[in-house]
């Protein structure tokens, strides 16, 4: 076997510079006997193997003992001196490399490489940087402890006895080292000693022993490496045996003080505990098992209570207290859930509680049914006052906390029913006091409703009226209190939510008596574990477990059976709602019994006075509802609209007939004013307008007026202006009674004065008199008399106007224009009969100038005859127009009169020249305007006779 060669290890450095860090003390001399050593802890005396990352500035090669799971050059099978020594060489060789590259091998410098660059100091200068600051720490360390040179050799022995070592032990078969090593075991005993060495089939040859004998010290070998390994381990452990050995009399002599005051200690506890602690601590247990007691006797207590749960809930029930037994029955389940939880006796109690629950949520129900049926049925005329409030209040709090909040639906359904009932009510009460309707033969009630006068279902329908206004008041007052008791439900939920806190349960937990506080405190009286802390730890972990149970208890409070503030204020909506539902039902029920009336066209052959009656009951039944309701139902005044749309076109339909009728009678004579129509007139005098009532005739009644005086002007009028006057009145009046139909009664009124323009067109300027009436002519009287009625109606378009506009919508004013129309056409009218009066006085002139002739006598019979004409001419219109418009119209008939006689002096050839002929003309002249100036109101007339004459040129 080759040997082994013995080499010192050069001690390594740390990777990082500092001082090296001493793991053992270096061998010391065997101590004195008279030396004291320090009490310490016993050494580590056989010291696990290093692990990776300690030790290592001591050992850095493997574990002797470790298992090698990946190849180092430790794991060679031939070490470098056993190659170095290799016997079959002739001599040593200077150089082992050539070995293997053979004997022409020459050593040369290795040449630089190409990929690697020039390395200079300025490389270094950034990690000289980095590291300086390092390095003066690791300087000023060296400083203030340095390293001594036995240190130095003891560390560097100890490295190399290590790794010499570790060496020996590389030798040695990983199998002897393992931990679970039995040579007993078959598969280890044949790896150990092969039995190819003991079972050879002949003999035993030289070959055979020498093999033997080469294992016999192959293992020799391996046993003192180990047993030189174990003496180096116990030398290096030396000095921790012998300070063993040294302190184990001074370790037992202290373990016999430590024994002693052991002794005295127990001794004394005993005492303290005989004198001080059995006494207070009996008192203690006392006095937690007096409060056990008591919490005993309080669930007793409980318990018993809660046994009567039921019957007193029966009791309940049978006052209708239904939220005080829903109180009771939650209060029960909230103390079988929190205090009584695992009760054997009370296992089925919960379900109980549960199925009586939903049988007061039924009763609840069908109480608040009969109530609202008996609430809303009961005779509106008996009481005003809402009866059994608190009973309304109790059921509407308890279907709250049930969170029934479908009851609205319940007591929609049962209003429905009783307005329908009121109908049927009112008919059967006014039938009952009418003997003319045989209810047996008409079983209907609209066919019944038919039969009755107007008089008669004019107070059927304010019956119906006044029974719905009170079903109206009724229904508010319990909806009033209905929504009182949402309020209060409301304004209560929202106190719990400002001064609730989420941790209340949790201090009334710690702050109780006989809490889990004070169980924590006495807990270690009953712990029977050896340490207190143990039982201190157990109580605050059954506390917290209570605390957490106690917050998940919460959930099951009372006041979270309420509904939520948005379901809440939900129901309030649905109360205002069931308001207004209630108005409009109302308002339905009134349509139908308008237009079972009206189906036979009943209500449209009424009078103007009866509709004007039926739109103000009707009226004023939908605003005292607004008012009661808060809501404009539409639905009966859409109705009465309809009815109304019918009325005005009967009612227009009727004085358009009447009209015409009078325009076909009328003979175009001045008619007397009678003392009513003047009165009338004059009412109108400061803009309004309204229909005068009637009076009856006294001794001093004055007689009629021949003009009708309108604002100190007179107007000579016919018969038919003074009932236009009226009607157009009515019209007026029929719209402030019914302001919803004013456009279409301003269309009619259009209408209407446009027909008695056109018809009166017709009858005085067509002629169509002398055919409908039987007048021989039509003469200038009759059309002076037309042009003024028609000038009286232009009087009064103005204030029509001013009235329509004060009750039409800003949207309707573009109606209006059709005034502005019909004032065109009426003066349009006027002036065509004013030109119709010219052209007949300018035929008169015509045929009588055309047979002039300029000659004595003087004053001439042609121009005698003209005169004539002109004064029958003023007489017919001089007292029916004004003397503005007579001078006007007279001015337009000279202009006419110049025009002939300028024709016919032109024909005749006279001219102004001062001759004879212009002389008798200049007379002729004189007197024509001496005739005319003389007449009534043409004194001051201008006739400017001087353009008769041809102009020189």
């Amino acid at each position: 076997m080759a040997a082994r060669p013995i080499t010192t290890p050069v001690p390594r450095r740390a990777a990082r510079d500092g001082p090296f860090r001493k793991d053992r003390d270096p061998p010391s001399p065997r101590p004195s006997p008279n030396r004291r050593w320090p009490t310490c802890s016993l050494p580590d005396v056989c010291p696990k193997e290093p692990t990776e990352g300690e030790g290592r500035g001591l050992r850095d090669g493997p574990s002797v003992v470790s298992e090698h799971d990946r190849w180092t050059v430790y794991s060679s099978k031939v070490n470098l001196p056993a190659a170095l020594n290799d016997p079959r060489l002739a001599k040593r060789e200077s150089d082992f490399f050539t070995k293997t590259w053979g004997p022409d091998f020459v050593e040369t410098d290795a040449l630089p490489s190409f990929c690697l660059a020039a390395v200079t100091a300025e490389d270094f200068g950034p990690y000289l940087q980095e590291s300086a600051q390092r390095e003066r720490i690791h300087e000023r360390c060296k400083a203030l402890c340095p390293i001594k040179d036995d240190l130095v050799d003891s560390i560097s022995n100890v490295r190399t006895t290590q790794e010499k070592s570790r060496a020996e032990l590389e030798q040695v078969p990983k199998i002897f080292l393992k931990p679970d090593f039995a040579l007993e075991e078959p598969a280890t005993f044949n790896a150990v000693l092969p039995w190819s060495h003991f079972n050879s089939g002949g003999g035993r040859n030289s070959r055979d022993m020498a093999s033997s004998k080469l294992l016999q010290e192959k293992l020799s070998h391996y046993l003192d490496i180990v047993e030189v390994s174990i003496a180096r381990q116990i030398s290096l452990r030396s000095e921790a045996f012998f300070h063993a050995m040294s302190s184990q009399h001074e370790l037992q002599d202290r373990l016999k003080e430590t024994q002693e005051a052991v002794t005295v200690l127990r001794r004394r506890t005993a005492a303290i505990d005989r004198v001080m602690c059995q006494g207070p601590l009996a008192a203690l247990r006392a006095a937690l098992t007096r409060n056990n007691c008591v919490k005993l006797h309080n669930k007793l207590k409980l318990m018993a209570a809660v046994h009567q749960t039921q019957p007193t809930v029966q009791l309940l029930l049978s006052t209708s207290e239904f939220v005080g037994a829903l109180e009771l029955i939650a209060t029960t389940k909230e103390v079988l859930q929190q205090e009584l939880q695992g009760i054997h006796s009370f296992r089925h109690l919960g379900s109980q509680l549960c199925e009586l629950e939903k049988l007061i949520d039924k009763m609840m129900v069908e109480d608040f049914s009969m109530y609202a049926r008996s609430e809303l049925s009961r005779n509106l005329r008996d009481d005003t006052q809402l009866l059994e409030k608190e009973r309304l209040q109790s059921l509407v709090f308890g279907l709250l906390r049930q969170r029934r909040l479908d009851f609205l639906d319940i007591y929609s359904s049962e209003m429905m029913t009783a307005a329908k009932a009121i109908v049927s009510q009112c008919v059967a009460g006014r039938l009952s006091t009418i003997d003319d309707i045989d209810t047996e033969v008409v079983t209907k009630l609209a066919e019944q409703m038919r039969l009755m006068t107007f008089p008669q279902w004019f107070a059927l329908l304010k019956d119906v009226f006044e029974c719905f206004l009170l079903f109206l008041q009724r229904m508010k007052a319990t909806l009033g209190v209905m929504r009182l008791v949402v309020l209060e439900v409301l304004e209560s939920n929202q106190k719990n939510l400002q001064t609730g806190d989420p941790h209340s349960e949790e201090r009334q937990l710690g702050a109780a008596p006989g809490s889990c506080g004070d169980v924590a405190e006495l807990a270690y009286l009953t712990h029977e574990g050896p340490f207190i802390s143990d039982a201190l730890r157990a109580a605050q972990q059954a506390r917290a477990a209570d605390v957490e149970s106690g917050s998940r208890e919460q959930n099951f409070t009372p006041g979270d059976m309420m509904p939520s503030d948005l379901q809440l204020d939900r129901v309030l909506n649905n109360v205002r709602e069931l308001l207004h539902a209630a108005s409009d039902i109302s308002h339905d029920r009134c349509v139908k019994l308008l237009t079972a009336r009206a189906k036979d066209g009943s209500l449209e052959r009424i009078s103007s006075a009866e509709f004007v009656g039926l739109s103000v009951a009707v009226e004023d039944f939908a605003k005292e509802t607004e008012v009661l309701c808060g809501r404009r139902s539409v639905s009966l005044r859409g109705a009465l609209q309809s009815q109304a749309d019918r009325f005005v076109h009967r009612f227009h339909d009727e004085r358009k007939t009447k009209l015409s009728l009078l325009l076909d009678n009328e003979r175009w004579k001045q008619a007397e004013v009678p003392v009513e129509f003047q009165e009338l007139v004059d009412s109108m005098a400061d803009g309004t307008i309204a229909l005068a009532v009637r009076k009856v005739a006294g001794p001093d009644e004055r007689k009629p007026g021949d003009f009708l005086l309108v604002k100190g002007h007179k107007f000579a009028v016919v018969g038919t202006v003074l009932l236009l006057i009226r009607i157009f009145l009515e019209y007026c009046q029929c719209v402030n009674d019914i302001p919803a139909v004013a456009t279409d009664m301003l269309t009619r009124l259009a209408d209407l004065l446009k027909h008695f323009n056109s018809r009166s067109c017709q009858l005085v300027l067509g002629a169509g008199a002398l055919q409908v009436v039987g007048l021989k002519t039509i003469t200038t009287k009759n059309l002076a008399l037309a042009s003024r009625c028609l000038q009286l109606v232009t009087v009064y378009i103005p204030v029509i106007r001013r009235h329509f506009e004060s009750k039409l919508q800003p949207k309707h004013f573009s109606v209006l224009r059709h005034f502005d129309h019909i004032t065109k056409d009426y003066n349009d009218h006027v002036s065509e009969i004013w030109a119709k009066l010219v052209a007949i006085m300018d035929g008169v002139f015509e045929k009588a100038l055309t047979k002039y002739e300029v000659k004595a006598p003087m004053p001439s019979a042609c121009f005698r005859n003209v005169c004539k004409q002109m004064v029958k001419m003023h007489e017919a219109i001089n007292d029916l127009l004004p003397s503005d418009q007579t001078q006007m119209l007279f001015s337009r008939i000279n202009s006419s009169m110049k025009m002939n006689l300028k024709r016919q002096l032109a024909r005749l050839g006279v001219v102004n020249d001062g001759g004879p002929q212009h002389g008798l003309v200049v007379v002729d002249v004189a007197f024509y305007t001496e005739n005319v100036q003389a007449l009534k109101n043409l004194e001051t007339l201008d006739l400017n006779m001087v353009e008769i004459w041809e102009q020189k040129r």
